[in-house]
Protein backbone atom coordinates (compact mmCIF):
# COMPACT_ATOMS: atom_id res chain seq x y z
CA UNK A 1 0.00 0.00 0.00
CA UNK A 2 1.23 3.49 -0.79
CA UNK A 3 1.14 6.61 1.37
CA UNK A 4 -1.43 9.18 0.28
CA UNK A 5 -0.87 12.90 -0.14
CA UNK A 6 -2.95 15.31 1.94
CA UNK A 7 -5.26 16.01 -1.03
CA UNK A 8 -5.66 12.30 -1.77
CA UNK A 9 -6.47 11.60 1.89
CA UNK A 10 -9.10 14.36 1.91
CA UNK A 11 -10.88 12.77 -1.04
CA UNK A 12 -10.59 9.28 0.44
CA UNK A 13 -12.15 10.48 3.70
CA UNK A 14 -15.11 11.86 1.74
CA UNK A 15 -15.53 8.56 -0.10
CA UNK A 16 -15.19 6.51 3.09
CA UNK A 17 -17.77 8.65 4.83
CA UNK A 18 -20.27 9.21 2.00
CA UNK A 19 -19.75 6.30 -0.40
CA UNK A 20 -19.55 6.50 -4.19
CA UNK A 21 -19.42 10.05 -5.58
CA UNK A 22 -18.77 11.71 -8.92
CA UNK A 23 -16.01 14.30 -9.22
CA UNK A 24 -18.66 17.05 -9.31
CA UNK A 25 -20.25 15.72 -6.12
CA UNK A 26 -16.87 15.63 -4.39
CA UNK A 27 -16.20 19.23 -5.41
CA UNK A 28 -19.59 20.35 -4.04
CA UNK A 29 -18.69 18.81 -0.67
CA UNK A 30 -15.47 20.85 -0.46
CA UNK A 31 -15.05 24.24 1.13
CA UNK A 32 -15.27 27.42 -0.93
CA UNK A 33 -13.58 28.37 -3.12
CA UNK A 34 -14.07 25.05 -4.88
CA UNK A 35 -11.01 23.61 -6.61
CA UNK A 36 -11.06 23.20 -10.39
CA UNK A 37 -12.82 20.10 -11.74
CA UNK A 38 -9.63 19.09 -13.58
CA UNK A 39 -7.61 19.08 -10.33
CA UNK A 40 -10.01 16.78 -8.47
CA UNK A 41 -10.43 14.59 -11.53
CA UNK A 42 -6.65 14.17 -11.69
CA UNK A 43 -6.42 13.26 -8.02
CA UNK A 44 -9.20 10.70 -8.35
CA UNK A 45 -7.47 9.11 -11.36
CA UNK A 46 -4.23 8.93 -9.35
CA UNK A 47 -6.13 7.24 -6.52
CA UNK A 48 -7.50 4.77 -9.05
CA UNK A 49 -3.99 4.02 -10.37
CA UNK A 50 -2.80 3.49 -6.79
CA UNK A 51 -5.66 1.02 -6.27
CA UNK A 52 -7.54 3.05 -3.67
CA UNK A 53 -10.68 3.67 -5.75
CA UNK A 54 -12.54 2.18 -8.66
CA UNK A 55 -15.41 3.59 -10.69
CA UNK A 56 -18.79 2.71 -12.10
CA UNK A 57 -20.74 4.41 -14.85
CA UNK A 58 -23.38 6.80 -13.53
CA UNK A 59 -25.17 8.43 -16.44
CA UNK A 60 -22.53 10.32 -18.42
CA UNK A 61 -20.16 10.45 -15.45
CA UNK A 62 -18.23 8.03 -13.31
CA UNK A 63 -18.97 7.49 -9.64
CA UNK A 64 -15.82 6.65 -7.69
CA UNK A 65 -15.88 4.38 -4.66
CA UNK A 66 -13.18 3.20 -2.23
CA UNK A 67 -11.59 -0.20 -2.72
CA UNK A 68 -9.46 0.11 0.42
CA UNK A 69 -11.17 0.20 3.80
CA UNK A 70 -10.46 3.16 6.06
CA UNK A 71 -9.45 0.75 8.82
CA UNK A 72 -6.83 -0.87 6.58
CA UNK A 73 -5.31 2.47 5.57
CA UNK A 74 -5.37 3.64 9.19
CA UNK A 75 -3.47 0.52 10.23
CA UNK A 76 -0.91 1.10 7.46
CA UNK A 77 -0.49 4.77 8.43
CA UNK A 78 -0.10 4.05 12.14
CA UNK A 79 2.50 1.37 11.46
CA UNK A 80 4.45 3.87 9.37
CA UNK A 81 4.18 6.50 12.08
CA UNK A 82 5.37 4.06 14.74
CA UNK A 83 8.24 2.96 12.54
CA UNK A 84 9.38 6.52 11.71
CA UNK A 85 8.90 8.25 15.06
CA UNK A 86 8.81 5.60 17.79
CA UNK A 87 11.51 3.11 16.72
CA UNK A 88 8.80 0.59 15.81
CA UNK A 89 7.47 0.40 19.37
CA UNK A 90 3.72 0.61 19.91
CA UNK A 91 4.44 0.94 23.64
CA UNK A 92 6.42 4.12 22.92
CA UNK A 93 3.52 5.50 20.88
CA UNK A 94 0.95 4.73 23.58
CA UNK A 95 3.21 6.15 26.28
CA UNK A 96 3.69 9.32 24.22
CA UNK A 97 -0.06 9.72 23.69
CA UNK A 98 -0.86 9.12 27.36
CA UNK A 99 1.67 11.76 28.41
CA UNK A 100 0.71 14.28 25.70
CA UNK A 101 -3.01 14.00 26.34
CA UNK A 102 -2.52 13.81 30.13
CA UNK A 103 -4.98 10.91 30.39
CA UNK A 104 -6.40 10.13 33.81
CA UNK A 105 -6.42 6.66 35.36
CA UNK A 106 -10.17 6.54 34.73
CA UNK A 107 -9.70 7.26 31.03
CA UNK A 108 -6.97 4.61 30.78
CA UNK A 109 -9.20 2.08 32.54
CA UNK A 110 -12.04 2.91 30.15
CA UNK A 111 -9.72 2.28 27.18
CA UNK A 112 -8.55 -1.00 28.71
CA UNK A 113 -12.16 -2.12 29.22
CA UNK A 114 -13.06 -1.18 25.65
CA UNK A 115 -10.14 -3.21 24.31
CA UNK A 116 -11.03 -6.16 26.49
CA UNK A 117 -14.64 -6.07 25.29
CA UNK A 118 -13.51 -6.00 21.66
CA UNK A 119 -11.34 -9.09 22.23
CA UNK A 120 -14.32 -11.03 23.59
Amino acid sequence: MQKLTKAEEEIMHMLWEHGAKTVSELIEMMDEPHPPHSSISSIVRILEKKGFVDHEQQGRSFAYFPTIRKKDYSRFSIKGLVSRYFEGSMNELVSFLVKEEDLSLEELESIRQQLQNEEE
